[in-house]
């Protein structure tokens, strides 16, 4: 048994960092750190692009990275797996394991394993509680290190790890798991559906809004009636089946010929080469710019510049939805007018026709008919861009949501349930 530790330290564990996608999770280690958190972050994979965002660098926590692959650092994890063995939680954590792998023989969970025992070895002695975003894979790595070492661990589920991990994985987790907390209203319902209700939260990530400049004072009034002055459409959201995008491409391809349009897709993604190509089909080539990813002051002065924000999320063939995205409110936050699906969390911040037009996600009719009126009316624009941008401050500020993490987060380190064990 360690000797009594005094110090607060939390290892928040995520896929992969930093990650231009998921600003929301860097926001929110910032704004802990800004509030005293004593905070380190584990990695399960390494970054794969070339920029960061500012917030990126304004974070002091270290930054440690587990093996991406067992066989790349194979000393390592055997150093792990040897002294795990020596730990008491060993024997708990294999039958978990065993477990796990009886209902999903994949390699992946191996993989998790091996994972684990690295972290559980490495981690210093003062970092007594573990915080890990997403209930998939990186909550399976969590919970293994967790019962190797005594430690406690909490989770913030998000999207992709909801609606894809099945029920009996998340139950498990969740019945070992001191609490979690999620960022959508129907997120929340099914994990507290397959849990003690109690034990899961909403809590929006929010804005911070102190990170974005005040909306432009006004736009211009295009209304696509100008050849060389086109309306000005924008999305940001990596090229993955539940954006939408293809719908999008096909929404603007059936746009009437006398309406003057351009398009802006920002983000990367395993479908840019396919909308790139269909663009091409659908004789849309020369209108539709694929910018790949950004940095955030990038994205921020292309949402300026715009008239018209789209993101047509729907459910892929794997299960996989959206969130709340918050491109969606970064796009509110310059008062920029939203056409969005009436889907997964949108609604929860969007309401249709009061701060942006909702359609029925897979509809690409909808979505053509919603871009055409909007374009053609910029005053409409500009009332659902204000509104937008109040309910974004009233409601959906990250100050609340920081507040409640915060607050859990202390009372977890400072009342814990289990110490950490070595022998």
């Amino acid at each position: 048994m360690l000797p009594s530790i005094t110090a607060r330290r939390i290892a928040i564990v995520v896929k992969g960092y930093p990650r231009l996608s998921e600003t929301f999770i860097a926001q929110e280690i910032q704004a802990l750190e800004q509030r005293g958190l004593d905070l380190e972050i584990w990695s399960l994979r390494h970054p794969t692009e070339r920029v960061v965002h500012p917030m990126h660098k304004a974070i002091r926590a270290k930054v440690s990275y587990l093996p991406e692959y067992l066989y790349e650092e194979p000393l390592r994890v055997l150093r792990g797996a040897f002294w795990s063995m020596g730990q008491k939680g060993f024997g708990t954590t294999i039958k978990a394991f065993w477990r796990d792998l009886k209902r999903d023989l994949t390699a992946n969970r191996v993989r998790r394993l091996g994972q684990a025992f690295a972290m559980a070895r490495e981690l210093p002695a003062d970092v007594r509680h573990l915080h890990v975003h997403y209930l998939h894979t990186p909550a399976s790595v969590v919970r293994y290190a967790a019962l190797l070492t005594g430690r406690t661990w909490t989770f913030s589920a998000h999207a992709k790890d909801i609606w894809t991990t099945p029920d009996w994985e998340k139950r498990e987790k969740m019945d070992e798991a001191h609490w979690g907390v999620t960022c959508t209203a129907q997120g929340a319902a099914n994990l507290q559906s397959l849990s003690r209700p109690e034990r899961v939260s909403l809590v929006y990530h929010g804005l911070d809004l102190s990170r974005f400049p005040s909306p432009p004072e006004s736009r211009p009034a295009r209304d696509g009636s100008d050849p060389l002055d086109p309306l000005r459409i924008v999305s940001v959201g990596r090229a993955v089946a539940k954006k939408g995008y293809g719908d999008l491409i096909q929404a603007l391809a059936a746009l009437p010929p006398d309406l003057h349009w351009r398009f802006a897709h920002v983000g990367g993604g395993e479908l840019l080469g396919s909308l790139k190509k269909q663009a091409e089909r659908a004789g849309i080539a020369s209108k539709v710019a694929f910018l790949g990813s950004k940095a955030q002051p990038d994205i921020i002065a292309l949402l300026r510049e715009a008239d018209l924000f789209v993101l047509p999320s729907k459910e892929a063939k794997s299960g996989d939805r959206d969130g709340l995205p918050n491109v969606i409110m970064e796009a509110a936050s310059q008062g920029l007018a939203i056409v969005a699906t009436d889907f997964a969390g949108i609604p929860e911040f969007i309401r249709s026709g009061s701060e942006g037009e909702l359609v029925p996600p897979g509809d690409w009719e909808a979505l053509s008919n919603a871009v055409n009126l909007l374009a053609r009316a910029p005053e409409r624009r500009r009332l659902l861009g204000s509104a937008a941008f109040a309910r974004l401050r009233r409601d959906f500020s990250m100050e609340g949501g920081i507040d409640v993490l915060e607050a859990r987060l202390r009372a977890v380190t400072d009342n814990p349930q289990r110490e950490p064990e070595r022998v």
